[in-house]
């Protein structure tokens, strides 16, 4: 299944600029680490050193908060896309 993965700015210069990949996966997780495959050190912005999303990053499959349903193990259908978003905090 091929998704689209959006990236944010901060995070395309592990990409080369690039802020929309396709990769291969049936879950969320597989998909962004078929992500870091292709990108080297794009993983280690988005897990923790546990393997789950960094308490800053915000993950949305088809405009939802995947932490809202199943996380990183989220099933994807061909086709949709991934947002990657950092979050915002202000004051």
């Amino acid at each position: 299944m091929t998704i689209k993965v959006r990236i944010p700015a901060q995070l395309r210069s592990v990409t080369g600029g690039v802020g929309e990949i396709e990769a291969e996966g049936a879950t969320v997780g597989q998909v962004l680490k078929e992500v870091d495959t292709l990108n080297p050190g794009f993983g280690e912005r988005v897990f923790d050193e546990d393997g789950k999303l960094r308490r800053f990053v915000n993950i949305f499959l088809a405009d939802e908060d995947v932490r809202f349903m199943d996380g990183l193990e989220t099933e994807v259908k061909d086709g949709q896309v991934i947002s990657v978003v950092p979050a915002v905090a202000g004051g």
